[in-house]
């Protein structure tokens, strides 16, 4: 069709079509004639790079081709710096908490535009160069902070009046648990915006919540609306359907360029308190340094939904830790009658200390599965289990003898029905009884594994 050099117009119509195909695949067959075309032609090059920043494209497709259209153009400063505003194509940004992308797009564009920018002689090049640069820094999580915050800073210097450069920015301090900044940078972005949009307001509630400037998260859930007050932990509270968390053992704000991997990761219930803060409402099966009771900061974004029969519920990312509460734990067996038996008896138990089954609520799940929304995790759960294992999650300043007495006190009447736990006897200081459940412990865990 196009046997000819193309016209821009031809070049306009591919794109325009190809933006509007919502497939991937059928879009990038739409832009052949343009892949093929923009290593000598580069209208059609910029034409692709809109393409991809507008996300049309798989995160493969548009590193790939963003790849070569570099090398097409190298020496080409404006291919090169819409390249470096395209880069947020190339990640998952649900994935706050992600390790830094490996593809070498992403460090060859750093670099490009780095240099660049130390000879840039005129302001406004300059600006379109950092603005690339900062946010392409950000999205190779902490390998190149320097570079960022810079790059950010000299942003704002060179343009004091946008609001979009502050917020972003904010958006960087945010990710980096640099909260108390991320304020001052969201309120700059919100006093220069014409009319703030939600963005700028979550990420200043989201950033008050995590500095503990409770009273300045307040005010803007209730300006968007939200049902709340002033509660525990001096922050704000509401009444909140509970959700999850996708937690990570290193979240990418507590993290640096040396040890830059989330970690272990477990996805978790939270009593959610506000839009951005909750407690930790399940007994981890991993050690993630974080546990049933603390406190946590999560994203305003979710990942992605987790269907539980007819209701969708949220799981949103860790962002940061706000308060660890120092629960005790203690690893236990036991035998039951019934699905949820041993579980049931933590309405008895003393302020919000809980016996967790592990056997009947932890689960791995392949990567496809966890991001699939139309999965009914309610219905994933197997046979009904009578031995189970797992954890007791004691608040701190409680002592363990007085839970063994409730537990032993409730379980009397039910032989069939046991707890077995040589870590609670032991802190109870009762040395002999838990001499004697070690065997029985092992046993049941035995039996399960």
């Amino acid at each position: 069709m196009f046997g000819k050099k193309l016209t821009d117009k031809q070049i306009k119509e591919i794109r325009d079509a190809a933006i509007g195909i919502s497939n991937s695949e059928e879009a990038w067959n739409k832009l052949a004639p343009l892949i093929k075309a923009q290593a000598s032609n580069e209208v059609a090059a910029d034409a692709l790079i809109n393409v991809i920043r507008n996300g049309h494209l798989t995160i493969d497709q548009s590193l790939n081709l963003l790849s070569e259209i570099f090398e097409a153009h190298k020496n080409n400063d404006d291919i090169a710096i819409l390249i470096g505003n395209a880069m947020s194509a190339g990640r998952n940004l649900d994935y706050l908490n992600d390790p830094p992308p490996t593809h070498p797009m992403f460090t060859q564009i750093i670099k490009r535009l780095h240099d660049m920018a130390l000879i840039a002689n005129d302001e406004k090049t300059e600006a379109l160069i950092v603005e690339g640069l900062s946010s392409t820094a950000r999205l190779m999580a902490r390998q190149h902070d320097e570079i960022a915050e810079k790059s950010y800073t000299r942003l704002v210097e060179l343009l004091p009046d946008a609001s979009w450069a502050h917020y972003n920015q904010g958006l960087f301090f945010k990710t980096r648990g640099r909260f108390a900044e991320g304020v001052k940078a969201n309120q700059k972005a919100i006093e220069l915006a014409d009319e703030p949009g939600d963005s700028e307001l979550w990420n200043l509630g989201i950033c008050a919540t995590g500095s503990g400037q409770g009273e300045i998260a307040l005010q803007i859930w209730k300006k968007i609306g939200q049902k709340i007050e002033m509660g525990r932990f001096n922050l704000p509270e509401g009444g909140y359907p509970s959700c999850k968390v996708r937690l990570a053992q290193y979240p990418l704000a507590e993290r640096d360029a040396d040890h830059d991997d989330p970690g272990l990761e477990e996805t978790i219930w939270i009593e959610r308190l506000s839009p951005c803060h909750g407690i930790i409402r399940s007994v981890l099966y991993y050690d993630l340094g974080i546990d049933y009771g603390d406190v946590i900061l999560i994203d305003g974004a979710p990942i992605t939904y987790h269907k539980y029969g007819d209701k969708q519920i949220a799981v949103f990312p860790h962002l940061a830790t706000i308060r660890k509460n120092h629960y005790q734990f203690f690893d236990f067996a036991g035998t039951q009658s019934a699905e949820g038996e041993l579980g049931d008896i933590s309405e008895h138990l003393e302020k919000d200390a809980v016996i967790y089954s592990h056997t009947e609520n932890f689960s791995i799940l392949c990567s496809a599965c966890w991001h699939n929304a139309a999965i009914d995790h309610e219905h994933k759960k197997s046979e009904e289990k009578h031995v189970v294992t797992g954890r007791i999650a004691v608040p701190p300043g409680i002592d363990p003898k007085d839970i063994l007495d409730k537990i032993d006190n409730i379980l009397k009447d039910t032989p069939e029905t046991r707890v077995f736990s040589p870590d609670l006897c032991r802190a109870a200081g009762l040395a002999d009884r838990a001499r004697i459940e070690e065997q029985r412990f092992k046993l049941l865990m035995n039996s399960v594994n």
